[in-house]
């Protein structure tokens, strides 16, 4: 199976369009366009009864002692944890792409809260629900897609894994609000294909150099 986007180049910059903050030179960031990227699929196993999609930050900071701080970097070594921005099930066999802002076009305070998604499909909460968990202008249920927000003072690059998955089940057995790691969970041993792509992003100034 292969996943494509023509939203960013594989392995390259994602625009911030696809992002939930950009860089701002007064505020360090800003809120941004936070529309989901294009993806088309192809090469698709014979058995395929539906997609489920995640996208996947592996480097968030695990302690955010430095996170946003004036004078101060996120140091490089300090070890790292997964930030989920978008977790879907129930993608119908017969789809073969997701259109550019079909699930997301703007950023939503408290969030979309929306578990039923295009196509039938169901959404799942990414992780700002648990980031903005105590804000009481953002706090809320984060459902669907929330595009990338590094740290602006992160002295390393972040990457965004977009992986689709073709499953021998129909429905994926998750319920309520699930995350991330319940939909893994779910679909192990149910997985026929699986296919990615990735992308950077970055909002320290210094990086953008």
């Amino acid at each position: 199976m292969r996943l494509t986007t023509t939203s960013f180049e594989d392995g390259g910059p994602i625009p911030p369009r696809y992002a939930f903050a950009k860089p701002d030179p007064e505020n360090h960031v800003t809120l941004s366009d936070n529309v989901n990227p294009a993806l088309e699929w192809d090469d698709v196993p014979e058995g395929t009864r539906s997609f489920a999609l995640i996208c996947v930050d592996p480097d968030v900071p695990s302690v955010g002692d430095d996170v946003n701080q004036e004078g101060r970097e996120v140091p490089a070594d300090l070890p790292r944890v997964e930030f989920f921005h978008w977790v879907v099930v129930d993608l119908p066999a017969d789809l073969r792409s997701i259109a550019e802002g079909e699930f997301s076009d703007g950023v939503v305070a408290g969030g979309k809260q929306v578990a039923e998604g295009p196509h039938g499909c169901r959404q799942g909460i990414n992780d700002y629900t648990n980031w903005f968990g105590d804000d009481p202008d953002m706090g809320g249920k984060y459902y669907g897609y929330d595009g990338p927000a590094p740290p602006w003072n992160d002295s390393i690059i972040h990457h965004y894994h977009f992986i689709l998955y073709a499953l021998d089940t129909e429905r994926t057995d998750v319920e309520g609000e699930f995350t991330g790691q319940d939909v893994r969970q779910a679909i192990d041993g149910h997985v026929l294909a699986e296919a990615s792509v990735v992308g950077t992003y970055t909002q320290n100034p210094r990086l953008l150099e």
